[in-house]
Order: C-alpha cells, then sequence, then structure tokens
C-alpha cells in the first residue's frame, strides 16, 4: 500500500539492512490481522447451516451472512491506501482491529438475522482494511534484505486462512458452539492490539485529506464492487435477470463503474487508479491472480460440499480433506524467498497455474464411490499451486508499477483474488444446478420404468425392501432409483465443473509469458 514518508523513513531507511527492534512484532501483528480476516470468511460458511436455524433465517435469507461479509471486505480493501495516507497505519489499524473485535462479538451474540448481518458487514469492513496493510508493514518496517521473508510469511496466511476454516469452523460447531468461531476473534485480538502498539510507531493524521478526499471515486467503487458482489454471489438464486433485484443491482454496478472512470479524470487524486490495469504486466497479473481466486474459493468450496452429499461426511471430517491443500504451501512457502531470487518469475507462476490445471484434472473421474482419499492428490496438487502462483503473482505486481502506484496495485491485487472467488462460486451455483438437470434427463431417459436394466434394479431393490422395511416395497423402489439417478447426475455435474475450473486456468496460462522478470538483485519486494 502507499504509504508515507515517515513511514518510508522508519522502516526502510538507511540502516545497513539492520531490523529494527519490534520490526517483527510489526510483521506478526500484520500477518495475524490477515489471517483473521480471510479465515472469517471460511469458518463461518463451515457454520452456516446451524447458524441459520439458530438466528431464524431461511437457507436463502441465511446466504446473506457469508455475501455481507463479502461485499464489504471487496468495497474496503481497494481503500485501504487511502485511509492509511489520512489516519496513518498504526492508528488505523488499531481502529480497525477494535471495531473487528466488537463486531465479532456482536455477531457471536446475535440472536436475529437482522443482527448477525449488522455484524457481519462490519467485519468484513475492518477485516478488509486488515488484508492489504499487512504487505505495507513489510515494506515500511523490514529493511529490503528482509522483505522476502515477510512477504512469504504474508503470503502463508492469506493461503492457510481459507484452508485451516472449514475444520475449525466445522470442529467449533460439531463439539463446541457456532458462537465461538466469532468470539475465537477476541483474545487474538487482544494480542494484535499489544503487537502494534510495540512494533508500530505513533504517526500524525492528515484529517483533512478525508475532505478532500476523491468522494465521487469513493461512491463509484463502492457502487461498482458491491453491486457485482451480490450479483455474482445471488444471481442463479434469483434466477438471474429474472429477478428485479439482480437488474436493479447490475444497473447500480454499471453506473458505479461508470463514475469511477470519470472520477479517474476529474479527481485531483484518484481514491484508486485504474490506469495501472494497462500494464501488460500488471493486467495480466489481475487475470490471473482472479483465476487463482476462482481456485481457492471455488474449488475449497465444492469438495465439502460433494464429500457432504455424495459420502454423507459432516463439516469437520471435509475439512480436514481441505487442510490437505495447506501441507504443499507451509513445505514450500519457506523456500519461496529463495525461488525467487534464483528462478524465473514467469517460470514459478506457469508452474503454479499448471499444478492448478493439474489438480482440476485430477478430480474429473470422480464416482458415486467416491470419498475423501479420492481428493488428496488434487488437494496436494492445489497446494503447491497456491504457494508458486500466489506468492510469485504478488512480487511480479509490484515490479509492474511505480513505487508511489504501490498501494492502488495492493488494492486491485487483493480485490481481484475476492472478486475471482465470488465469480468461481457464481459458476459452481449456476453450471451445478443446470448440468445436473440435463444428466438427469440423459440419465432418467436410458433408465426408464420399462428398460431391462430398471426393471432389474427395481425387481431386486422391491424383493430386499419386502423383507426389511416392509409398506409399499415397489414405491419405495421407485424412490430409490431416482434417488440413485440424482446422486449420479450430481456426480457427473461436480466433474463438469472441475472441467470448466481446469479449462479457465488453462487460458490464463500464456498470460504468465506477458510478466516481466524482477529487476536483478533485487530481494524481492513486498508490495505495500
Amino acid at each position: 500500500m502507499s504509504t508515507t514518508a515517515d513511514n518510508q523513513k522508519a522502516g526502510t531507511g538507511d540502516n545497513g539492512g539492520q531490523v529494527e527492534p519490534g520490526a517483527w512484532l510489526a510483521v506478526a501483528a500484520g500477518t495475524i490481522g490477515s489471517f483473521m480476516a480471510t479465515l472469517d470468511i471460511s469458518i463461518v460458511n463451515a457454520a452456516l447451516p446451524t447458524i441459520q436455524g439458530e438466528v431464524g433465517a431461511s437457507g436463502t435469507e441465511g446466504t446473506w451472512i457469508s455475501t455481507s461479509y463479502l461485499v464489504a471486505e471487496i468495497v474496503m480493501i481497494p481503500l485501504t491506501g487511502w485511509f492509511v495516507r489520512t489516519l496513518g497505519l498504526r492508528n488505523f489499524l488499531i481502529i480497525c482491529s477494535l471495531l473487528f473485535t466488537l463486531f465479532s462479538v456482536l455477531c457471536g451474540l446475535s440472536t436475529s438475522l437482522i443482527m448477525m448481518i449488522i455484524g457481519r458487514i462490519g467485519q468484513g469492513f475492518t477485516g478488509g482494511a486488515l488484508i492489504p496493510t499487512a504487505l505495507t508493514i513489510v515494506a515500511t518496517r523490514l529493511p529490503p534484505s528482509e522483505q522476502a521473508k515477510g512477504t512469504a510469511l504474508f503470503g502463508m496466511t492469506v493461503i492457510m486462512g481459507p484452508v485451516i476454516g472449514p475444520l475449525l469452523g466445522g470442529w467449533l460447531t460439531e463439539n463446541v458452539s457456532w458462537h465461538y468461531a466469532f468470539f475465537l476473534n477476541v483474545p487474538v485480538c487482544i494480542g494484535l492490539l499489544a503487537l502494534l502498539f510495540i512494533g508500530l510507531a505513533h504517526e500524525k493524521m492528515h484529517l483533512r485529506e478525508l475532505l478532500n478526499g476523491d468522494w465521487l471515486g469513493v461512491f463509484g467503487l463502492a457502487a461498482a464492487l458491491g453491486g457485482l458482489t451480490v450479483v455474482l454471489e445471488d444471481g442463479q438464486r434469483e434466477r438471474w435477470f429474472e429477478s428485479d433485484m439482480i437488474i436493479w443491482l447490475t444497473v447500480i454496478s454499471a453506473v458505479g463503474f461508470a463514475v469511477l472512470l470519470v472520477a479517474q479524470f476529474i479527481s485531483r487524486e484518484p481514491v484508486i487508479r485504474l490506469s495501472i490495469l494497462l500494464d501488460r504486466s500488471f493486467g495480466s497479473v489481475f487475470v490471473m491472480v482472479m483465476a487463482v481466486g476462482m481456485i481457492l474459493f471455488g474449488v475449497m468450496y465444492m469438495i465439502p460440499q460433494f464429500l457432504s452429499a455424495i459420502a454423507g461426511y459432516n463439516t469437520e471430517q471435509a475439512g480436514y480433506v481441505v487442510l490437505l491443500s495447506g501441507v504443499p504451501t507451509l513445505i514450500l512457502m519457506p523456500a519461496m524467498p529463495w525461488l525467487m531470487q534464483k528462478v524465473d518469475v514467469r517460470i514459478l507462476v506457469l508452474a503454479g497455474l499448471s499444478c492448478f490445471a493439474l489438480a482440476c484434472y485430477v478430480n474429473m473421474d470422480l464416482t458415486i464411490q467416491s470419498v475423501g482419499m479420492d481428493f488428496v492428490s488434487g488437494q496436494l496438487l492445489q497446494g503447491a499451486g497456491l504457494a508458486l502462483a500466489m506468492l510469485s503473482l504478488n512480487q511480479a505486481a509490484v515490479t509492474s508499477v511505480p513505487a508511489a502506484l504501490a498501494g492502488d496495485a495492493s488494492g486491485l491485487f487483493n480485490a481481484a483474488r475476492n472478486l475471482g472467488g465470488s465469480i468461481g462460486l457464481a459458476i459452481i451455483s449456476t453450471f451445478q444446478e443446470r448440468r445436473m438437470t440435463y444428466h438427469t434427463q440423459v440419465i432418467g431417459s436410458s433408465t426408464t420404468a420399462n428398460s431391462p436394466l430398471a426393471q432389474d434394479y427395481l425387481q431386486n431393490m422391491t424383493h430386499q425392501l419386502q423383507s426389511t422395511a416392509g409398506g409399499d416395497a415397489a414405491a419405495q423402489a421407485m424412490g430409490r432409483l431416482a434417488q440413485q439417478v440424482q446422486e449420479q447426475a450430481l456426480v457427473m455435474a461436480y466433474n463438469d465443473l472441475f472441467w470448466i475450473f481446469g479449462v479457465i486456468v488453462i487460458c490464463s496460462i500464456p498470460l504468465a509469458f506477458l510478466l516481466r522478470p524482477l529487476p536483478k538483485g533485487n530481494s524481492s519486494p513486498a508490495m505495500h
């Protein structure tokens, strides 16, 4: 993110490469904050069915518990640089950490859907600020020779948050209570505040910047990203443009983008400079990060859903399968600073995206008998892809723009990841339903009640049910056949989805050749 001259002097001045006292404490604070923010996306999703029941929300209403957080977060991420310039880094982080804790407590105490959504919106705004500011601390508190280590630490927490979330959320829901998915943030945030006070120096606020800010751009950014995220999250559920709500939100999003574009030309200092997207290298990074976001959030959503519907896994059991992708990430992340110095960044990105494509390929042969073990190779490949691609794209992005625009690059980089996740979830909700309908019709046409295969199945099943269940065995057998058809169609729909995500990744691979190599002798500078 963009930082003040005072910040830069405090952290990366001419100190001979020596790390100042408290610098690593500040880095630890930043990484803990970003980890909490990313964790709170997936940890709550794991407990969502239970939460919906306790706050009296229907399935459709309950989706706003997740959507409200994502909308607030994606709006806040690009605005963080502006707030840091006006409030100062430490002041801003302390405010956000305190509010994040208070909103987490509000969510944990919620007894109604409205109360929960208010808490989640607050969590999204304050948590969204904690993600990019972690890199600001790395850039301002560590000398260049140590920044690669700090960036690797940040990359690991951003990746591990969504990986650990489903397991931790499932375990708390199954063994303790869903309330602790929120209360868990309280002790962590107390430690975070202590680290911030010790590790970061106080900075003067520039509140006049709030009055002279690009409020037109702020409005356009909020309307554009907020409206687009809701459309992507709820489009399929609302039957897309058959819904007046989706139509109006699409119009609001389009107007927001138009206003944001106008603000680029008439504002003295735009809240975020979109012109950097025209840079060949950064524009390529933006698209590839969206593809990585689709995999990171999309596939991690699909696997627990598949294991629940087909293999009968509970949330905790599915969480262990998702956690497998964190193993190669933990192994590779410590080596990434060295790899960034020795290997061309384009090769690392190509290797990471290739791992994603292979992970999708090995998951395309699911059957109705598939269980958690069948996802092991795909999860390990995905974890390796995340470690290689995410940090490499981070470094490729920062070298694509001048230092003065690094804050805008950081905001767009992190927004692209979240936007990619929303697009991935929209693809899943849309194509899963449509492909399942298609496969149900195809299977059903070949297994009618008059077909020999169906007749043999019905006779055998009717005989078994007569000796065990009793009642109308013939009707029960017909119901079992219909259920088998539905399950087979669902499995085939998931195979189609993995194929779609694989194609998306493959189509993004050529963009890696447009990246610029890292400058020789550069110690993998952190985006700030």
